[in-house]
């Protein structure tokens, strides 16, 4: 049903959503290629307002990669628009190449450690 324009709506909101979160068009097979999917090239974002919670959540993912001998950038991402495009409605989150693996608290550095573990055997 197009009244109202709804049904195109639908169409560009669909375009949207098929490339990355980013609004480009990343895919998994050009990030592996660039060897950005495993930890030596991670991609660490922390999603929050700039809010006390969330500037803690930064500093423990800091001292989490210093930890691990990682020399890896974090982008601390404010704009509510990209953060809800992770699906993130609780901040701060932390993602870890595009996947967010915590949201709404502010971990530990201890947790941060396993977390990256994790991801770097897999």
């Amino acid at each position: 049903m197009a009244l109202f324009g709804f049904g195109k709506k639908k169409e560009e909101v669909n375009s949207l959503n098929s490339g990355c979160c980013c609004g480009s068009s990343c895919s998994d097979d050009a990030n592996k290629e660039s060897g950005e999917m495993k930890l030596t090239g991670a991609r660490v974002k922390v999603l929050g307002s700039g809010c006390a919670k969330c500037n803690e959540l930064e500093a423990a993912t800091r001292e989490a990669l210093k930890e691990l001998g990682m020399e890896i950038t974090i982008d601390h991402v404010t704009d509510f628009t990209e953060i809800a495009a992770y699906g993130v409605m609780s901040t701060p989150a932390l993602v870890v190449d595009g996947k967010v693996v915590s949201f709404g608290k502010v971990l530990k550095k201890g947790e941060i450690i396993k977390i990256l573990q994790n991801i770097r055997e897999n």
